[in-house]
C-alpha cells in the first residue's frame, strides 16, 4: 500500500480541507493531491469527492469503506514503530485455573514482569480442561493445569505438588484444632470444590456424591465467599487453605484419612515456534527458582 497516500488520506480526513492537511504534513497542496490521486489509483476507486464549490471534504461511499482500513494501517505503523525502537520483544500467552493463578503461581508472575529485557505477558483463567483445548488451538503458550491429560504434541510435566486439607470457619473455640477422620464430616455442611480426578475419587468414597444439601462451587474464591455457617466446611490444598486462613476468618485442619495429593502440571507444545521457546526457557529458570520440581512417587 502507498503509505505516503495514506498519511495523506488521513490528514485530509482529521483537518477536513487539502490545506489544513498540506499544512499539518507540512508539504504543498498540490503535493497531498497528487499523494492522494496515486493512493486511490492503488486502491482501485476515487476515495473523496472533487468539484467547483465543494468546499469541505466529502467522502465517497467508497472512501467511508476505506477510513477503517486507513486507521487499522495507522495504528500497525505505529505498533511498528514501537517495536522499531524498542527492539525485538518475547512474547508469552499464560493460562492457568483460577487455585493456581491466584494461590500459587503470583511469586512466578511478579518476576516474569520485572524481567529484563520486559515480556510481552498475557495472562488468562480458565478450567483445566479448557486450558487443554485453548493449548491445542494454539491460542496459548503455556498453561497450568490441576490434571494431566495425553494429547498429540503436548507436553505435560508436574511442577508443584499440593497437601489437602481441612479448613472451617474460625471462632474461639477453633484456634487450634486436633486432626479428624473424613467420617465425622457431615456431608451436608460440606462446600466441595472438585480439585482432580484422583480426589474426586477419594471424596465419592466418604460422603454421598448426590447429598442435596451440599453447596458446589468452581472457584477456590467462592468458598470465600459462601462459608458463612460454623458448620461449614471444605477441603482444599495447603496453597488456598494458608491464604485463607491469613483472612482471620478460617482455621485449618488436618486430615486422619488423608486425600491424595494435589498435583499441578505445566503444559508446552513440543512443537512450538523458537521465539515461544525463548520465551518458554525464560519462565522455566524463573519456575525452577520458586518451585524446585517436585518428586512424584
Amino acid at each position: 500500500m502507498y503509505f505516503a497516500g495514506m498519511d495523506a488520506f488521513l490528514a485530509i480526513i482529521n483537518t477536513g480541507s487539502l490545506k489544513r492537511a498540506a499544512e499539518v504534513l507540512n508539504l504543498t497542496q498540490a503535493t497531498v493531491s497528487y499523494r492522494l490521486k496515486m493512493l486511490e489509483q492503488e486502491a482501485g476507486g476515487r476515495l473523496i469527492e472533487r468539484g467547483k464549490g465543494v468546499r469541505s471534504i466529502v467522502l465517497t461511499p467508497f472512501g467511508e469503506s476505506f477510513v477503517g482500513i486507513a486507521e487499522r494501517w495507522s495504528s500497525l505503523m505505529l505498533e511498528m514503530e514501537e517495536l522499531q525502537s524498542t527492539g525485538p520483544q518475547i512474547s508469552l500467552s499464560i493460562g492457568g485455573p483460577n487455585s493456581i493463578n491466584t494461590y500459587i503461581l503470583p511469586p512466578l508472575y511478579r518476576q516474569l514482569i520485572q524481567h529484563q529485557p520486559r515480556l510481552k505477558l498475557q495472562f488468562r483463567t480458565q478450567h483445566s480442561d479448557e486450558l487443554y483445548d485453548a493449548m491445542e488451538r494454539r491460542e496459548i503458550d503455556v498453561a497450568f493445569a490441576k490434571f494431566e491429560k495425553k494429547l498429540p504434541n503436548i507436553l505435560v510435566e508436574p511442577f508443584y505438588v499440593d497437601e489437602m486439607v481441612l479448613i472451617r470457619s474460625a471462632s474461639p473455640d477453633k484456634s487450634e484444632m486436633p486432626p479428624v477422620h473424613p467420617q465425622d464430616l457431615p456431608g451436608e455442611y460440606e462446600i466441595f470444590m472438585n480439585w482432580s480426578p484422583a480426589f474426586k475419587e477419594w471424596h465419592d468414597n466418604w460422603w454421598d456424591p448426590i447429598c442435596p444439601l451440599r453447596i458446589k462451587v468452581d472457584t477456590a474464591g467462592l468458598i470465600n465467599t459462601v462459608m458463612t455457617s460454623p458448620e461449614s466446611w471444605s477441603i482444599v490444598p495447603l496453597s488456598v487453605a494458608r491464604e485463607f486462613v491469613k483472612s482471620g476468618r478460617f482455621v485449618m485442619q488436618k486430615l486422619l484419612a488423608t486425600p491424595p495429593v494435589r498435583t499441578c502440571y505445566i503444559i508446552t507444545r513440543t512443537n512450538s515456534s523458537p521465539v515461544v521457546n525463548r520465551g518458554i526457557e525464560i519462565l522455566n529458570r524463573h519456575l525452577a527458582m520458586h518451585f524446585p520440581m517436585p518428586e512424584i512417587s
